[in-house]
């Protein structure tokens, strides 16, 4: 008994992207045919709609999965949420870390969907101005609570590998609607995403 790796991707988009892939790396002036780079066109590929799944998930089908009713009527902060996207401009890669907070108003849904949600909108080609809003409205439009904050956190390779080369660079966005548009409510939140509690 061996090691067996099962993928599964359209092997029609598949195709379509290793001939665009292999096309690049010969534009830029290597051999599509070396050794090493044989299979990349395919690794590529692959990378690619991995990095981009997130065309193929429907972030309020993802929230109403794990509805539920509950009287609970407090802030749910879920913080420190890995992300990683591809600027959109470049095709370069950012990431960083998502805060998201909401108070129910009848509904809450599973924890883990709320980092299901952000995949959802990462998983893409982004801008995180325009990403930040849409986790935000999917929260807001299929949960119906209070209000719901989102502050996300990132470094973009855009910024840092090429253009201005600034390493240290981080970019913040942030999207409050309702009882988090209040400076009271609002800086609960940003106090308890930046407090060490664990």
């Amino acid at each position: 008994m061996g090691y067996t790796k099962t993928e599964e991707y359209n092997a029609d988009i598949t195709s379509k992207l290793v001939d665009s892939y292999r096309s690049v790396i010969e534009s830029i002036g290597e051999d599509e045919t070396r050794e090493g780079l044989l299979k990349t066109p395919e690794r590529v590929a692959k990378a690619m709609l991995y990095m981009t799944q997130g065309y193929q998930m429907d972030a309020r089908e993802i929230l109403n999965s794990a509805k539920f009713h509950e009287s609970y009527s407090e802030m749910v902060i879920v913080k420190d949420i890995e992300l990683y996207s591809m600027c959109e401009h470049h095709m370069l890669p950012f990431f960083g870390k998502a805060h998201i907070a909401y108070i129910p108003n009848g509904w809450i849904t599973g924890l883990s969907k709320i980092a299901r949600v952000v995949d959802c909108f990462s998983r893409r080609l982004q801008v995180q101005e325009r990403m930040t809003h849409q986790i935000l409205d999917a929260i807001q439009e299929t949960l119906n609570p209070l209000g719901v904050a989102v502050v996300i956190e990132a470094k973009h390779l855009c910024m840092m590998m090429r253009g201005v080369s600034k390493q240290n660079s981080v970019t913040t966005t942030s999207a409050f609607s309702g009882q988090f548009e209040a400076n009271e409510t609002r800086s609960e939140f940003l106090k308890l995403i930046t407090a060490e509690l664990y």
